[in-house]
This record gives structure tokens, C-alpha cells and sequence, in this order.
């Protein structure tokens, strides 16, 4: 229930947060966006369903908790409907069943296996190899996205939400220690006495941070309906390698349960697929927001006049100069 309540406060999160953007770009002077009241209330609301999220880590393996990211997905696609005014189309029906049917299997089949995790248990876990292994990889394959970002200037969708996804891991893994830890401690076995507890805690809101910067990046370059659905794959991806490395989770799991847990993603990520198909990609780099109402999908034409208006206004202007000298 946490999570899903967690996920639900992110999705209108997110629809505010892309709100609040289209309401700074058509202001005649550009203000950063962390000057808006209403971005801030996105963000708060953020912080509370992140919270919720959190604490959900703590009673549950991370591999069953992910999946519920799938309430994201689907309340963003209604939300933004009803508020952004964007438009819900008969591949987004679809899309949200195949995504909840993969959902059901991804919670049913996911290993419901509890952990009580001890200060010494989490510093086992961080020196294992495979886990070393990983960390490495997942920090070459930053470092090169994080060039093409900075050196390069790609803002492609895929690099932003990319870099998101490997921080999400890294929060994951230290999101469910400190929760877990926590949770052990509540029980009357004290482990916030250990530096570890405090190096996790650290690593959380660190890579918390820069995942709220590149997720800001993407929606305001992008429409939300696509923006949460891709997200929801990469973070639900990640958060399944991060608790098979790190945590262990699938380890002694019924092979029938694993292949109807990959079913589930299967099923989940073709239902984002499908709700992100043929959408269209809104860069705001130029103000073209109808202010005078709420923002929608397509106001492009109705503000910016095409070059044949503008031609024959140019013409009639020149024919009534004419006529005036004559």
C-alpha cells in the first residue's frame, strides 16, 4: 500500500512539474524553474511518494516493490489527460492493460523472501565481487553517457533517463539498506551505531539529487506521458539487477517463477511500448504555450503563423505603402 500510494503522488508529481515548465516558457522573461512555487510543490509531492517508497524497501524484497512503479504509469497517463489536456489514445488503453497484467505477474511470481538486514550483512554484501563487478560497469557506462551530456550536448531522452536509471540503482541499493537497517533497529537491535549505516544514507540522498537534475532535464525537453513510461522501464530494470546482484533475491527461486517474473517484464515493458509509440516529442526551447489556457499537445500551429500568412501580410502591407505614396 505504500508503494502504490508512493507512486500515485510521483505521477502527479511529475504532470506539476511538467505543468509548471510549460507555464515558464511562455513568460516573457525566462526565469530558472526553481524560481516556481508550483515546480516546488511537484518536487515536495516527489519527496513524500519517494518517501513512501522507501519505507516500502523495508519490508520487501526491491524486485517486487519496483513493478508497483506501474501505478506511475498508468496515473500519469489519466492525469495528464485531465490536466495538461493531452490526448489519451486507444494505444494507451492497451498499453496500460498489457502493463498491468505484467504488473500482476511481476508482484505474484517476485521473491517473497524477508531479510533482516545487519550493518554487517550490507558491508558483506558491498566488497562480494559480483557486486564490485557491476559497480564497475555501471561506472564506465556513466562516465561515457555523462560526456555526451556535458561534452557533446545530447539531451536525447535515452541518455537523460539512461543516467537516471544507473543512479536509481545505486539509490535502491541504499534506499532498502538504510530501511533496512532502520527497521532492524526499531526491533531492538540497535545498527545506526555503524558507518555504514551512514555511507548508505550518504550515497541515497546524493544520487537522489542528481537523479532529480537529469529527471528535470528530460521533462522539460519532453512530454510526460513519454517521459514516465520509459522511465518506469529503466528504473524497474534496474531495480531487478540491483536486488539479484546486491541482494540476492532470486537466489534458490523455482525456475517457473522466474520465467513467469520475466513474463511479467516482458509484458510490462511491451505495454509501455506501446503507450510511447508514435508520440511526439515537445522541445520548448521556443515559447509556444497558449497561456491564455491550460497547456496542451499541438498548440504549435495556433500560435506561430506559417510562412504563407506571413508572406501576404508582408505583400498587403507593401501594396498599402504604394498606394498611400501614389
Amino acid at each position: 500500500m505504500l508503494a502504490i500510494t508512493g507512486n500515485f503522488l510521483i505521477s502527479i508529481s511529475l504532470n506539476i512539474q511538467k505543468y509548471a515548465h510549460l507555464r515558464l516558457a511562455c513568460q516573457a522573461n525566462q526565469k530558472p524553474y526553481y524560481t516556481s512555487k508550483l515546480w516546488w510543490c511537484g518536487i515536495i509531492l516527489m519527496g513524500l511518494g519517494e518517501l513512501g517508497n522507501a519505507a516500502a524497501y523495508g519490508f520487501a524484497p526491491a524486485t517486487l516493490i519496483a513493478p508497483l512503479g506501474c501505478v506511475s504509469v498508468i496515473g500519469s497517463a489519466f492525469i495528464s489527460v485531465l490536466f495538461l489536456k493531452e490526448t489519451m489514445r486507444a494505444a494507451d488503453m492497451l498499453g496500460g492493460t498489457l502493463t498491468i497484467a505484467g504488473t500482476y505477474l511481476l508482484v505474484t511470481f517476485a521473491p517473497n523472501v524477508t531479510q533482516e538486514f545487519t550493518a554487517t550483512k550490507i558491508q558483506n554484501y558491498l566488497i562480494s565481487w559480483p557486486f564490485l563487478i557491476y559497480v564497475i560497469l555501471e561506472i564506465i557506462i556513466f562516465c561515457i553517457l555523462l560526456y555526451f551530456y556535458k561534452r557533446k550536448d545530447v539531451k536525447h531522452i535515452v541518455v537523460l533517463l539512461m543516467m537516471v536509471a544507473l543512479l536509481a540503482s545505486l539509490t535502491i541499493i541504499s534506499v532498502k539498506a538504510v530501511a533496512g537497517m532502520i527497521t532492524f533497529s526499531a526491533k531492538g537491535k540497535m545498527q545506526l551505531t555503524y558507518p555504514i549505516f551512514y555511507i548508505m544514507f550518504i550515497i541515497m540522498v546524493t544520487s537522489c539529487v542528481f537523479q532529480v537534475k537529469f529527471l528535470n532535464q528530460a521533462m522539460q525537453l519532453y512530454n510526460a506521458t513519454v517521459i514516465v513510461p520509459i522511465n518506469f522501464v529503466f528504473f524497474t530494470t534496474s531495480a531487478i539487477i540491483a536486488g539479484v546482484i546486491f541482494y540476492q533475491e532470486f537466489q534458490g527461486a523455482a525456475l517457473l517463477s522466474v520465467f513467469m517474473f520475466l513474463f511479467g517484464c516482458l509484458l510490462s515493458f511491451l505495454g509501455v511500448f506501446v503507450i510511447t509509440r508514435n508520440q511526439e516529442e515537445e522541445h520548448l526551447q521556443v515559447p509556444y504555450i497558449d497561456c491564455g489556457h491550460i497547456p496542451g499537445k499541438n498548440k504549435i500551429d495556433k500560435i506561430q503563423p506559417d510562412s504563407n500568412s506571413l508572406s501576404y501580410g508582408t505583400l498587403h502591407d507593401e501594396d498599402d505603402q504604394t498606394s498611400a505614396q501614389s
